[in-house]
């Protein structure tokens, strides 16, 4: 986050070279599971969208809820983290169940619909109430709890606006998958989820990261000549 020693008024961020905080990149990676997880959270997508195309429902169902519990299953006995594959699992499982019950297939991607829906709405009204959602993530995924940024001006404006910009890309992209779920777009549907799934989601991270830590590094003292 911070290099050198944050003055007594500002918030106390903890230091990058003491390597308490990870590397942008070592953050990036955590967040999106790797090149690993962003591939293997979308296959099980893919498998419904194809299997779909050329069978039947049910089939498609069977197929994609058994992909992604073989993904789970591998990442445990490799001893992996499963935090992503087990999230991946649980939306594929309701979305799956539901498309089951229902007997159509776009009902597959209503869950992440309408999640998608009140993630945004919640982004935007933290950031109505200067309780910017995107600031208290942070504070849980990177910056070990701790929640200094709630004093400093800049930062609280800082993570209002990117708070702002996640809520209405978050807003826009669903805003199409619900728009082709309501024309029985299935196929398109499918390829929608795809394509606005992880694309905006890393740049928004990549984004946020690049943003944070530079307002950061402008908050700290410069060193004295010869110090």
């Amino acid at each position: 986050m911070t290099t050198g020693q944050q003055p007594a008024t500002a918030p106390q961020m903890p230091p990058e070279d003491d390597g308490q905080l990870p590397s942008l990149a070592e953050q990036m990676a955590d967040q999106l599971g790797g090149w690993r997880g962003l591939v293997e959270s979308s296959i099980p997508v893919l498998v419904f969208v194809l299997a779909n195309i050329v069978g039947d429902l049910r089939p498609a169902v069977i197929a994609s809820v058994g992909v992604a519990v073989l993904i789970a299953v591998a990442r445990l006995a490799q001893r992996r983290p499963v935090r992503h594959a087990v999230n991946g699992l649980v939306g594929i499982a309701i979305g799956a169940f539901i498309a089951w019950r229902t007997g159509d297939e776009r009902d597959f991607y209503l869950p992440g619909i309408l999640y998608g829906i009140a993630y945004g709405v919640a982004l935007l009204i933290s950031a109505a109430i200067r309780q910017p959602l995107v600031g208290w993530i942070w504070s849980v995924l990177v910056a070990k709890g701790r929640s200094e940024w709630r004093d400093d001006p800049r930062l609280v404006r800082t993570f209002t606006q990117l708070t702002v910009l996640w809520g209405v890309v978050w807003l826009a992209k669903v805003g199409v998958q619900a728009g082709l779920y309501l024309a029985h777009q299935d196929t398109a549907l499918g390829v929608a989820r795809l394509v606005l799934g992880y694309p905006p989601y890393a740049l928004l991270l990549l984004i946020t990261v690049w943003t944070v830590r530079r307002v950061t590094r402008q908050g700290a003292p410069r060193p004295l000549p010869g110090a």
